[in-house]
Formats: C-alpha cells, sequence, structure tokens
C-alpha cells in the first residue's frame, strides 16, 4: 500500500491547489493507497514537510507549480525518497517535461501504479542559496528573470499572459549585460539578454527554451540570447515555445556539468520559477539524484 504526503503551496493559489488536490486525493484513497494533507507556510516549511515525510518513506507530492516542484524536488534529491507532482501553479514546466497529465484519473493511474523514475538535478551555490541547495529545472540570469518577477507579482493576469506581459515590461527596460559564462573550466565572455543553464527544456509556461536539454543525460544545456535589438528579441520570445529561436545567429548553446554566471552588476537570477537572489551563481548538474513517478 503507498503512502503518500502532498505538501500544498498556497502561494500558488490555495484554492488551485486544492482544487487540482480534491478529485485526485479520492481516486488515490479510492485506489487503495493512503493520503495526508500538509499545507506549507514557505517555501522553506514546504522543504522541510518534504524531507521529514521522505525520511519516513512516504510518497511526496508537491502540489502547485514550479516553485514548490523545485523546491520540494530539491529537498528530497539525493535521498531515497520518492517525488510525486500535482501541477496546479502557473508554469507546471517540470511536470510538462515529463509528459505528467493535467486529468485526475490518468495521474492518479501514475502515481498508484508507476514505477519511479530516476532525473537529475541542478546543485546551486550562491551568496544566497548556499551548497547542497537543489532544484529541478532550470537556472536563468538575465531579461527573464525580471520577467518572472513582474509575472508573479501580477494579481490581474494569470498564466500565459502574466508572463508575456511581464516579459514585454521587462524586455522594454532592459540594458544588455556583459556575462562570464565558465562551462566545464573554461570562460566564455558574452553581452546579451540572458544565460540559462536548462536540466529540463521548458520554462516561463511551456516555452521550449532548451529543446535538446534532457533530465538524465547527466549535462546542463546552457543556452545564451546574445545582444540584438529589441524588435528581434521580441520576435524571439514567439519563436520559443517552438524551438525556432534555436536557428537565430543571437542564440548559443553550450553543454556542460559545472556552470558558473558571473555579470558586470547585479543582475537577478531564477530557479525554477522563484526570484529572489543576484549573480554570481554555480550550478552543478547531480546526475540521477531524484526519483520521480512519471
Amino acid at each position: 500500500m503507498r503512502q503518500f504526503t502532498a505538501v500544498v503551496n498556497p502561494a500558488a493559489g490555495s484554492s488551485s491547489g486544492t482544487a487540482a488536490l480534491l478529485p485526485l486525493a479520492r481516486l488515490i484513497r479510492e485506489g487503495g493507497a493512503r493520503l495526508e494533507t500538509r499545507y506549507s507556510r514557505s517555501l522553506h516549511h514546504a522543504r522541510e514537510l518534504a524531507r521529514e515525510a521522505g525520511a519516513q518513506g512516504r510518497i511526496v507530492l508537491a502540489v502547485g507549480g514550479d516553485g514548490i516542484a523545485g523546491g520540494v524536488g530539491g529537498a528530497l534529491s539525493g535521498t531515497d525518497a520518492v517525488l510525486g507532482l500535482v501541477p496546479a501553479g502557473r508554469g507546471n514546466d517540470f511536470a510538462r517535461a515529463l509528459g505528467l497529465p493535467a486529468d485526475a484519473p490518468a495521474l492518479a493511474e501514475i502515481l498508484l501504479h508507476g514505477s519511479p523514475r530516476t532525473v537529475d538535478t541542478i546543485g546551486v551555490e550562491s551568496a544566497v542559496h548556499a551548497a547542497g541547495t537543489s532544484v529541478l529545472g532550470s537556472v536563468y540570469a538575465g531579461v527573464d528573470a525580471v520577467a518572472n518577477r513582474h509575472a508573479n507579482a501580477s494579481r490581474l493576469l494569470r498564466g500565459a499572459a502574466s508572463y508575456y506581459a511581464g516579459g514585454l515590461r521587462a524586455v522594454a527596460s532592459w540594458r544588455p549585460a556583459a556575462y562570464r559564462i565558465t562551462v566545464d573550466g573554461v570562460e566564455h565572455e558574452r553581452r546579451g539578454y540572458t544565460v540559462v543553464a536548462a536540466n529540463s527544456g521548458f520554462y516561463g509556461f511551456g516555452r521550449n527554451i532548451a529543446p535538446g536539454a534532457r533530465v538524465d543525460d547527466g549535462v546542463l544545456d546552457v543556452v545564451v540570447i546574445r545582444h540584438a535589438p529589441k524588435r528581434l528579441f521580441f520576435a524571439m520570445m514567439n519563436e520559443l515555445r517552438s524551438g525556432a529561436h534555436l536557428k537565430r545567429p543571437e542564440v548559443e548553446v553550450m553543454r556542460g556539468k559545472e556552470i558558473r554566471i558571473e555579470a558586470d552588476r547585479d543582475i537577478p537570477y531564477g530557479a525554477d520559477g522563484e526570484v529572489d537572489a543576484t549573480l554570481p551563481v554555480t550550478l552543478r548538474v547531480q546526475p540521477g539524484a531524484l526519483k520521480v513517478l512519471c
């Protein structure tokens, strides 16, 4: 009999999290499993709840968006605990990369009977994120981090609209940054809009920033969007869903296991939808560090 602990993120909208969990909880219990629900007071508290439940041998369900998926999944990284995702946030990009269904019956079937898959995580080290902090999908430094701040602060717009509006606002005020990107010991100096270290290909509500990224290949895809006129950047924003942006000369992709990103000024960076820090940051892929039902 599987035993689950659902960690619900009120910050992603407790009503949306509860709405997603209720039909799923009924199906899980009807399937013979046990489920308890814990509400987190913060992302830090969600990590504590996840570690506690994982240590008890329970499958931990992250209920919310990419922030709680990354926080809970990161807390379980490097342990024997198993993660399950219940997408109920704005972006749900890591769940998208894993191909998880949105409807409750199909998701319940995976949670009740699926076998855990081993995936990589990203170790994050900076002045804010001490050594040992892990996330799941991506770390991005630049205009997209500014855009995500605007999207998270939006009260009028939801979903893709909040990300698009946030992107327009961020690009309008952006001035190119000078980056120093060190990939497996080799330095690269670039001037532009953003640097994304991707374990998963998706970020920003379904934008396929790194189509070649795989969650189990043991490396990170580093996508650099170099300086270009803003009108071209807006065109690239529309190309991110299909991956057509990779054909542009302003877009460069590198791959590596250890990435350090620095800049000539205080540039914010985000990790799995949460933005609360500035460069520099060092990232290391952690191969096969997490078990997830998918």
